[in-house]
């Protein structure tokens, strides 16, 4: 049934446009719930269409497996369709109503395309495309990109991997708690709602004090899941994981994109990768990385994202002139301030630091050995970083500091502000047992206090052989202020972000052949 918005509704929506800051417009127009989209194979995929009474800018598809009611319905669907935009809000296949089976990621491939094939033929489809949406929500987006339609003018994706193959194993290890905690959600959300995700989150969490993850994900989600499928095929070279892998895009692709992410957000780093490649290919492209975490950019982002992706499609789509002023808009974090620059990374010159064994990083030569250990029965434990969960972002790390199992090397304090802005990277002489061990390292500031915030970082699962580890950390845009420290953090383990390794290793890092890198402005 088709419905025009009533008195109560329109006034949440204009207390909603103005709280997020979107342009003052009040289009009227129309809500028709639980539309039916054929698929090729026959699967059913409701939809809700939110259209302008009139003519339309564009249409506007946000295909998702989280359900189409809040916030997506406000803060997408009514607010885009207020200024002039269809919307439609599709459950992916077998979510939300829709029929079939749900197998994640892999399957939006098709359903994509054969949504855009079911709009061609709606009288009131204006031609004009354009795609939104977040982490799942955006890697629908790169799964269409791979075979762009025609229609396609324009795309905003928020932290939305092109690679699920790599954030779910790409480390080497498995990412446990972000897939484990996500699967058992999202089946919670399709079989009985809200009530039944904080049960689920309640057995995740015990759950994961079991010693492997086909124990913690049978725990978790009882009954076989896709899950299962990711811990049978533990190699990214299976062909198993390549509908998880849309790389392809970024090479095919010509849609101006607009993309968004934070930089606590687990995606970050793919978010960077999907800029350099569409910019090295002269695609219109524009990027912002806010101070956020994955889950910021549901609501506390919301104020510049939904903002930023309005005038992207007015430009793209509805040809209303360019308001970007600069391609990326980056904040720097500690400096509490937006940047706006041509490129990432910006120029920057490498200042490194040096390991020793009185755990002092400086800018002398090192010496001396420091050791530590891993016990899978006490794995060192992850505090906030880069993460899907609510308790990720800026964190105090002075708790997992205390622990045997973590070193720490840390700078004098500095008596002028040092902006690091790019990747840093760490250079490790080690002697390590065992066979594939794991290394997490982690470059924190620490205040007048003495709290250590966590910056950026990086995990993963190596070959011991060379005994050398030359690891890129995530990129960041951050200040460390003046009479604060830099500090880097390394141990054996972030658990349960990443899976329990179950050898024991013994680290030595030789200080002599060590260092840290920071690309400073």
């Amino acid at each position: 049934m088709t419905k025009s918005p009533g008195l109560f509704t329109r006034a949440v929506s204009a207390v909603h446009r103005r709280a997020i800051g979107l342009p003052p417009e009040a289009v009227p127009y129309t809500v028709e719930r639980g539309v039916f989209v054929p698929t090729a194979d026959g699967a059913q995929l409701v939809t809700d269409l939110y259209r302008p009474v009139g003519d339309a800018r564009g249409t506007v598809l946000i295909r998702s497996p989280y359900g189409r009611g809040l916030p997506e319905s406000l803060f997408h669907g009514r607010a885009f369709a207020d200024h002039g935009y269809q919307v439609v809000i599709q459950s992916v296949r077998g979510t939300g109503g829709s029929t079939g089976t749900f197998r994640p990621i892999a399957q939006e491939i098709s359903d994509s395309q054969d949504t855009v094939a079911w709009l061609r033929e709606q009288s009131w489809f204006s031609g004009r495309l354009a795609t939104l949406g977040g982490s799942y929500l955006g890697w629908t987006q790169w799964a269409l990109m791979q075979d762009p339609p025609p229609e396609l003018r324009a795309a905003v994706v928020l932290v939305g991997p092109h690679d699920f193959a790599r954030a779910i194993r790409g480390t080497g290890s498995l990412a446990l708690a972000d897939f484990l905690g996500w699967s058992a959600n999202v089946k919670a959300l399709n079989s009985g709602g809200i009530g039944a995700m904080v049960t689920a989150g309640r057995r995740v969490k015990a759950a994961l004090r079991e010693q492997t993850p086909e124990l913690a994900a049978g725990a978790a989600l009882g009954d076989p899941t896709w899950f299962d499928d990711w811990l049978a095929h533990p190699s990214l070279s299976d062909p198993f994981w390549q509908p998880y892998n849309a790389t392809s895009a970024l090479g095919i692709t010509t849609v101006p994109t607009l993309l968004i992410g934070g930089w606590h957000d687990v995606f970050v780093d793919q978010t960077l990768e999907q800029f350099r490649a569409l910019g090295s290919r002269q695609v219109d492209v524009g990027m912002t990385i806010g101070p956020w975490t994955h889950m910021d950019t549901t609501v506390k982002a919301a104020r510049v994202a939904d903002t930023e992706a309005l005038a992207w499609f007015d430009e793209h789509v509805a040809g209303r002139g360019r308001t970007r002023q600069a391609p990326v808009r980056v904040y720097l974090t500690g400096a509490d301030q937006w940047r706006a620059l041509p490129t990432w990374p910006p120029s920057t010159t490498e200042l490194t630091l040096t390991l020793d064994a009185s755990r002092l990083l400086g800018t002398e030569p090192g010496s001396g050995t420091v050791e530590f250990g891993y016990d899978p029965a006490d794995p060192t434990p992850s505090v906030g970083g880069r993460h899907m969960s609510a308790k990720a972002g800026r964190q105090d790390n002075r708790s997992i500091e205390r622990r045997a199992d973590v070193i720490t090397f840390t700078s004098v304090a500095l008596d002028q502000p040092l902006d690091v802005v790019g990747a840093p990277r760490a250079d490790l002489q080690l002697k390590v047992t065992g066979e594939t061990p794991d290394l997490f390292v982690r470059l924190c500031e620490v205040d007048a206090r003495g709290r250590s915030w966590n910056v950026t970082e990086a995990f993963s699962r190596f070959d011991p052989a060379s005994g050398r580890v030359e690891l890129s950390l995530g990129s960041c845009a951050h200040r460390f202020r003046v009479g604060h420290r830099v500090r880097l953090q390394i141990s054996g383990a972030a658990y349960p972000r990443f899976a329990r390794n179950p050898e024991p290793s013994h680290y030595t890092v030789d200080c002599t052949g060590s260092a840290l890198s920071l690309p400073v402005e």
